[in-house]
């Protein structure tokens, strides 16, 4: 059985399985049905998915056009959403956060056919983005320290901070803790 490249650049859209998903959940919510599912139409009309190298955006909306994009720099998390529904009819919810302090999520990717991929897709970018070293500390040198080729420049200068403080406090700063 021959293994195809993912590719997520193909996915711009949800699955119109994810309409389908929407008008049972409307008419599931009774009279509510008028209201919801013009709602869930138009959203499912102007939904639009674009990964490129620097990261994911989607974008909704009619009269207030909404759009989020996130680099794979700023990606902390990814969970794959389903309910008895969505597995009935084979879809999935990918929900991207980040440290933005909220605590939903930052970007919810809907009507996913194939949100495992996907996920190692985004997990794979993610990774790359940092520039991880995947080297541990007992393969650096002998001060256990990895080489920080890629770190944010932030990162690095906090590491100084906590290098000066540990030499200050070390080497007799006269009681300082």
């Amino acid at each position: 059985m021959a293994q195809h490249e993912f590719d997520p650049g193909t996915i711009t859209r949800p699955d119109p399985l994810l309409l389908k998903y929407w008008a049972i959940t409307s008419l599931l919510s009774g009279p509510l049905f008028v209201v919801l599912f013009p709602f869930w139409y138009i959203r499912y009309r102007t939904l639009r998915f674009a990964f490129d190298d620097e990261g994911v955006s989607v974008s909704w909306g009619f009269l207030w056009k909404r759009e989020v994009t996130l680099t794979y720099r700023r990606i902390q998390d990814i969970h794959v959403n389903r309910n008895i529904v969505h597995r009935w009819m084979g879809l999935a919810a990918v929900e991207i956060q980040t440290a933005s302090g909220s605590s939903g999520a930052e970007m919810k990717l809907e009507g996913i056919l194939q949100p495992e991929l996907l996920r190692d897709f985004l997990y794979t970018k993610m990774r790359g983005a940092r520039g991880l070293d995947v080297r541990t500390p007992a393969d650096a040198g002998g001060d256990g320290v990895v080489p920080a080729s890629n770190e944010d420049e932030a990162l690095s200068l906090l590491k100084e901070i906590r290098d000066a403080l540990r030499a200050r406090r070390d080497g007799g700063a006269g009681g300082v803790a």
